[in-house]
């Protein structure tokens, strides 16, 4: 009765399978129109290099709309977190103490974030837009607008482990992106603070009765995410060596447009790092691609949208798929208890 059943089951354990479909088909539409620059190494590497920041802060947003909540302000905690790592290695010559610094005065600006909207009451979106502003305005202020070159931190060891060459080829801050993406996968999956997120984005209600601290999990959840966009700002400082006061002012649409075609809802409930992680390549290649082809740089913006619109379009139609699917098991199981519960008759 149910033949194509197990194919479905197969693909519907595949996480984020659609986003993939599309990674792999946009990858064979480059290497067949721009075979030279493709299927050479050289392009994999650049990715590896310019990805991985917007890769972290993407992942860290990810879990935040899985909430049902947003958070705008991590652009500015990407300046904020690069100034205060330059300061302190500029002025005491310890940059492990600068990345704690930094790290440390995300986390501040995710914990204020929670608060205000968790215990105060404020809407994500206008708490986190005023955040935006605040501390963008407050980072040029205290640095006067000023571009810091750090460039004698190369060397280093603290430079080598986070955007060093692994074999003098695989630049180090791909591998620390993968591991944050893997270790973020099995808390929203596998851990109860993962459940916690999921259940308040689906039903915030519902979440109190079960018995979750709404409170308590949107203020860690935001502090998360204020240290996850730190740590993103320092890779993004380390990489270029250089601190100016407006960096990471273009990550804000790339950033969400990665969430947003991987496959998490924007209503919140659902999230999906997988597909965070395929969309953030995906945006990333995008514009180098577009290039390589020959086309101008002006069809960067037109593909990309076609691009987004296919993903989420292919997303919602896959699982809409998989709730009839469930919808229709619900409904066999039913039939089956009413059809035991009449053969048993009344006790």
């Amino acid at each position: 009765m149910n033949k194509i059943e197990p194919k479905n089951r197969f693909l519907n354990r595949i996480e984020s399978f659609p986003i993939i479909v599309v990674y792999i088909v946009l990858l064979l539409i480059f290497l067949t129109t721009a075979t030279r620059v493709f299927t050479g190494y050289r392009i994999y590497m650049s990715f590896f290099q310019t990805i991985p920041p917007q890769l972290v802060l993407a992942l860290g947003l990810t879990m935040v709309i899985t909430a049902g909540e947003i958070d705008l302000s991590f652009p500015a905690v990407v300046a904020f977190s690069g100034f205060l790592f330059s300061f302190i290695y500029r002025t005491l010559d310890a940059p492990l103490l600068g990345l704690i610094i930094a790290l440390a005065g995300g986390g501040l600006v995710g914990y204020i974030n929670g608060v205000v909207i968790a215990r105060i009451g404020v809407p994500s979106i206008m708490a986190t837009l005023a955040a935006q502003f605040f501390w963008n305005g407050f980072t040029t202020l205290i640095s006067q607008g000023l571009s810091w070159n750090i460039i004698t931190i190369r060397g280093r060891f603290l430079h080598s482990l986070f955007v060093g060459r692994i074999g003098g080829v695989l630049p180090a801050q791909s591998i620390w992106a993968f591991g944050l993406a893997v270790f973020l996968w099995f808390i929203l999956n596998r851990h109860k603070f993962g459940e916690a997120i999921m259940f308040i984005g689906d039903n915030e209600q519902v979440a109190r009765v079960v018995g979750i601290n709404v409170e308590s999990t949107k203020i860690k959840l935001f502090t998360i995410h204020g240290i996850i966009s730190a740590f993103g700002g320092v890779l993004l400082t380390l990489e270029m060596v250089n601190f100016w006061s407006t960096q990471g002012g273009g990550f804000l649409l790339p950033v969400m447009a990665a969430v947003f075609i991987g496959g998490t809802s924007i209503a919140g409930g659902y999230g999906t790092i997988v597909g965070t992680f395929f969309g953030a390549y995906i945006i990333g290649s995008l514009e180098a691609g577009v290039v390589a082809t020959g086309m101008g740089g002006y069809w960067v913006r037109l593909v990309s949208g076609l691009v987004m619109a296919f993903s989420m379009i292919l997303n919602i139609i896959i699982r809409e798929g998989t709730m009839r699917e469930k919808m229709k098991k619900i409904k066999e199981r039913q039939s089956v208890s009413r059809t035991v519960n009449r053969k048993r008759g009344p006790k």
